[in-house]
């Protein structure tokens, strides 16, 4: 029979949609009987044997049904932990788990996970969770899903298959045919939806059952044990008083041994080191650890290094055996973030490759372009390199999952440069969406500020305080807006005057818009000579600004208005306006 390695388990899914939970219910239920020895808890990871699951299950199952040791769970959950743990050319987690609170449905997260699980084509099932907040009594609990179910009541049932359905169809919209485990024939053309509590540890069996399965059936090749060079994907670096520096790691292929070679990649690219020590067994809620001479995959292992180097979370280290040219090319490949960049666009820091490729990617659906991407905390120089970038709605630093430097905190407020941070996805980008809309309509102000805009406006005879230098005189827009500075024709194109001043009562004004009756102070012209209530007044626009207003959405009365100047300035040039 094939040796096979305990394949690799991730948990996705929307924020307080019990991903840590459900991994908590994992735990606890393996727990149970710590005497068993069917649990071990590891660096990063839970590890959970067939004779563990074998055991809950009552006699359910046999250990004749399955050929793979157990189950590895990385107990970091999130979608982008996930992108984080990364192999060469695919996702490291073998099979994955997404979590969907059956009240709430499908949210932003969970379409964000889909879309992650999709690009590195990892199969998965996906937990229903929260079972409990339909049911009228909770009976039994620390059970199965097909025992609670016997307990219910039809109305119960009945509830619980429609609030399925609903999420059924969700899902369809997002091209997955799915359904409730126990009613698939075919989990080749299916996903399984397994309804669970993780308050009240209900359906955790089927969990469990339904991801030894679906792994052991159709994931063999992946997960054979093979005598290749150890790899382990780097989680977390620590540095630490007594051991230096650290590297909490998942091994998911080979073995590693205190002493052994192995490169790590770097900020200054792919180094050699050595293990110093290697550590095991780490409690959920403590920090001891077992030290080991030797860890098999798949593990979750504590790695300490004899040398100290910048090493990037979320590569690759690997045994220094063999071609190490094509190590090495190996992960320099690996550290290549695969990113599309624009010549415009937001800076990008996050705090691995994966993190930055998950973040990269829901951008790019949403059609916003990046710039340039780092590793690592928001600094000083980051502030001072955005700042001084051309375009405006270039000035943006977003950060996922890091830090500003107290370097950066201290001088933001000296840098025009906006600074969003989450560690969150979907927060993030709402917090980018946000602030490019309200700069774009920043900019589209000033614009207008700097730009007249086609107005018409009308001198009121009953508000007339002074007829010349300046002339001060009660007004009504009838279009457009009118501001300081503009300079205004009569409708037979003589020059009518430069708006001074505006005022509306007793407050002095920048701007005035159609409706309005303010009153303006206009200089250069005498009023009954140069101009006259009894005629329209126009703002003066240039010829090398009409393309720009017919761009723009102007209301109807402002194009209107802007046709009528176009005619007045065509009565002494007829290609006035068409050579724009």
């Amino acid at each position: 029979m094939e040796a096979l390695r305990q394949p690799i388990v991730c948990v996705l899914g929307h924020v307080d949609h019990g991903k840590t939970s459900i991994l908590d219910s994992i735990r606890g239920t393996s727990l149970m009987k710590k005497e068993s020895g069917g649990i071990t808890q590891r660096i990063g990871a839970t590890e959970i044997s067939i004779q563990r699951i074998i055991e809950i299950s009552g006699g359910k199952i046999s250990s004749k049904m399955f050929k793979i040791p157990g189950l590895l769970f990385v107990d970091t959950p999130g979608h982008v932990a996930f992108a984080n743990m990364r192999t060469r050319g695919g996702a490291l987690a073998d099979i994955a788990i997404l979590v969907i609170d059956i009240n709430d449905g499908i949210m932003p997260q969970t379409v964000e996970s889909i879309n992650i699980l999709r690009k590195f084509k990892t199969p998965f099932i996906i937990v229903a969770n929260k079972i409990d907040t339909l049911a009228y009594f909770i009976k039994p609990e620390n059970t199965s899903f097909s025992e609670f179910l016997k307990e219910q009541r039809q109305e119960y049932i009945d509830e619980l298959d429609n609030k399925l359905y609903a999420i059924i169809n969700q899902l369809y919209q997002h091209n997955l045919t799915a359904d409730r485990f126990d009613r698939i024939t075919d989990f080749t053309k299916n996903v399984s939806i397994v309804p669970s509590s993780a308050k009240y540890s209900i359906g955790i069996l089927e969990i469990l059952m339904t991801i030894s399965g679906l792994a052991q059936r159709f994931l063999t090749p992946s997960i054979a044990l093979i005598n290749n060079l150890a790899k382990a994907n780097v989680l977390e670096i620590r540095r630490e008083e007594s051991l230096g520096m650290t590297l909490d790691s998942i091994l998911y292929q080979g073995k590693l041994k205190t002493g052994m070679a192995v490169y790590v990649n770097t900020s200054e690219g792919p180094k050699e080191t050595k293990i110093k020590a290697l550590f095991t067994n780490v409690s959920s809620k403590s920090t001891k650890v077992t030290e080991r001479s030797v860890v098999n995959s798949a593990s979750g292992v504590r790695i300490a290094i004899s040398d100290k180097l910048d090493v990037i979370p979320g590569t690759t280290l690997i045994e220094a055996k063999g071609d190490i040219d094509s190590i090495i090319k190996e992960l320099q490949e690996e550290s290549q973030v695969k990113i599309d960049l624009d010549e415009h666009g937001i800076t990008l820091k996050a705090d691995t490759l994966g993190s930055l490729e998950a973040v990269a990617f829901e951008l790019g659906t949403r059609g916003i372009k990046i710039r340039s991407t780092q590793i690592g905390e928001i600094s000083k120089r980051d502030l001072i390199d955005v700042s001084t970038l051309p375009d405006q709605m270039d000035r943006i630093l977003a950060g996922f999952n890091v830090d500003l430097s107290t370097d950066a905190k201290n001088n933001l407020m000296n840098y025009d440069v906006a600074v969003v941070a989450s560690k969150v996805i979907y927060s993030l980008i709402e917090e980018i969406e946000k602030w490019l809309k309200n700069k774009k309509e920043e900019m589209d102000e000033e614009s207008k500020q700097g730009m007249p805009i086609p107005s018409k406006l009308v001198i009121m005879p009953e508000y007339i305080f002074r007829a010349a230098k300046p002339i001060i005189v009660g007004v009504k827009i009838l279009s457009g807006r009118i501001k300081v500075g503009d300079n205004m024709i009569r409708d037979d194109g003589k020059y009518a005057g430069t708006i001074k001043s505006i005022r509306d009562g007793e407050v002095s004004k920048r701007f005035a818009e159609a409706g309005q009756e303010v009153a303006v102070a206009i200089d250069g012209v005498t009023l009954n000579r140069q101009i006259s209530a009894d005629q329209p007044i126009y703002v003066d626009i240039t010829e090398d600004v009409v393309k720009k207003l017919k761009e723009r959405s102007l209301d109807e009365k402002t194009m209107e208005t802007l046709e009528e100047i176009i005619k007045i300035k065509r009565k002494e040039n007829i290609f006035w306006g068409t050579r724009v």
